[in-house]
């Protein structure tokens, strides 16, 4: 189903961790990020640089992955952190419970820790997506431009929910950037900052009714002088 507006595309943007298997258009993709890419940077960067795959090299890059989880389940080494060491509260909570939430879901209970990690190994997967979207930047780009890679994928996973289709970002990938590297053959000035899957959500699968709390207004606005 389209978003006819911004706000039913916000309303309606799951992080989808299960997808049909239904082929996304070219045109499609090309037309999307075309749109994404007029997101704003600072100075007019655009520091974002993207692989899309698909069909067999999609399969052999998963293939390779694959191996190497099982020789590696905690990774190689990762790009960044992609949590804050400590985390403080009330992020550490929001975390916890929308981890909980999903794993609810699936009905994987928590001493279930096989099956768990069975389940995180399928972000490798692209949960099953027919489109796999690597976004990368170039290593001597600073905080900042992280924030503008964010502004260009949320404008990517906006576009795509008007098309009809959906997406699921994932940092994770960061833990076996090596890997991508080798198999796409990246430029070594180039660092991995996420993937992201893309594809049409599957209505039948438990997980996709997964809906993340979001914090009121009052726990992070301030308003001076209205």
């Amino acid at each position: 189903m389209k978003a006819a507006t911004v706000s039913e595309a916000m309303a309606t943007r799951l992080s989808v961790r299960a997808f049909l298997p239904e082929p996304v258009p070219l045109e499609l993709l090309q037309r999307v990020l075309r749109k994404a890419a007029r997101a704003p940077s600072g100075g007019n960067l655009q520091p974002w640089h993207v692989t899309v795959l698909t069909g067999a090299p999609l399969a052999a890059l998963l293939e390779k992955v694959a191996v190497r989880q099982r020789e590696m389940p905690k990774g190689e080494a990762a790009e960044y952190p992609v949590y804050p060491n400590p985390i403080t509260e009330p992020y550490g909570a929001r975390r916890f419970k929308i981890g909980e939430d999903m794993y609810a879901l699936l009905g994987i209970p928590r001493d279930d820790r096989e099956a768990r990690r069975a389940w995180f190994a399928r972000n490798f997967e692209f949960f099953g997506a027919p489109v796999g979207l690597f976004c990368f930047i170039d290593r001597n780009m600073g905080l900042a431009q992280f924030s503008d890679l964010g502004m260009f994928l949320q404008s990517l996973m906006l576009l795509l929910r008007e098309e009809g289709y959906d997406s699921c970002p994932q940092e994770a990938w960061s833990m076996f950037a090596p890997t991508v590297y080798a198999a796409l053959g990246t430029p070594a000035e180039r660092m991995l900052f996420c993937g992201v899957a893309i594809g049409k959500r599957d209505p039948e699968a438990p997980v996709n009714r997964l809906v993340s709390d979001r914090a009121g207004l009052e726990d992070f606005v301030e308003f001076v002088g209205f």
